[in-house]
């Protein structure tokens, strides 16, 4: 396999095999929009999305050693500016011309809050496309062209863009019904701006990460979503399994056989904690 040398922020040759090793790309390493459809199908299904370390309340860094020590070299997983920057790292790595963007979060929600999803353009001679391997329950499994009004099929649900207020609405085909996830506008965004993103993200007392525990991972023909201790499994053609995990043991074996993480030493009492909230809760 002939790898590239470190471009623009890109992997090291070495850093780069070891990410392939990570998520079981063997293919060719060329700037192509098939090295791109193959290569975050392999991101999204073998590295996780989860939130241990804000929940743990430890610092979460971007930067690009930190990240491959983490999410390569450890085995863990992370969220939306981990996994897509590590992600760009490696297209850049490739030669591929790849820049950030924001998105506004619309899923289940009514009041948006601020634009702080991170999602990746991607320039190819095919036109743009955008990349998204951390968006929990719904991250994507193939790119989308930068192209209103056509459904576009990924490994799992069919996706489209379509045009709101002079940005770009990412939607999802659930149940033969239209639903929208995000908002997007093709801007790029700086490094600055994603590290003021991740403080706020990682730190907010109020935030979602650093309050509820979540993992997420697609596989093939279904989605695993884990919500403190309520596991669902959603099947592409089938109905939805839905489990209560009683231990913080059987957090652990969840997190680790289902999602495939090596679960840092300190966390055990932060599953703990999720046990005990839930079943207080409950009890309410």
């Amino acid at each position: 396999m002939r790898l590239a040398g470190p471009v623009d922020n890109g992997l090291s040759d070495k850093d780069l095999e070891a990410y392939f090793r990570r998520v079981g790309y063997s293919g060719a390493a060329l700037p192509s929009l098939d090295t791109l459809r193959r290569l975050q199908a392999c991101h999204a299904t073998a590295i996780a999305f989860e939130n241990l370390d804000p929940l743990m309340r430890k610092p979460v860094s971007l930067s690009l050693p930190a990240l491959v020590d983490k999410l390569v070299r450890q085995g863990r997983g992370g969220y939306c500016f981990e996994q897509n920057a590590l992600l760009a790292a490696a297209l850049r790595a490739l030669g591929f011309s790849v820049s950030g963007l924001a998105a506004l979060v619309q899923w289940k929600r009514s009041d948006y809050g601020p634009r702080i999803h991170m999602v990746l353009r991607i320039d190819l001679p095919e036109g743009p496309h955008v990349a998204d391997v951390g968006f929990g329950g719904l991250t994507l499994t193939a790119p989308l062209r930068v192209e209103p009004h056509v459904e576009q099929p990924t490994t799992l649900e069919p996706f489209r863009l379509m045009p709101q207020d002079g940005e770009h609405q990412v939607q999802v085909r659930l149940h033969g019904e239209w639903t929208p996830v995000y908002r997007l506008t093709l801007q790029p965004v700086t490094t600055d701006d994603y590290e003021v993103y991740n403080w706020f993200t990682s730190t907010h007392p109020e935030v979602v990460f650093t309050n509820r525990l979540m993992a997420a991972r697609p596989g093939e023909d279904v989605r695993y979503a884990l919500l403190d201790d309520q596991l669902s499994v959603h099947r592409l053609d089938g109905p939805t399994e839905r489990r209560t995990l009683t231990s913080a043991d059987e957090l652990a074996s969840v997190l680790h056989g289902t999602f495939g993480l090596r679960l840092p030493a300190a966390c055990e009492d932060v599953l703990q904690r999720v046990i005990e909230r839930s079943v207080a809760s409950a009890r309410r």
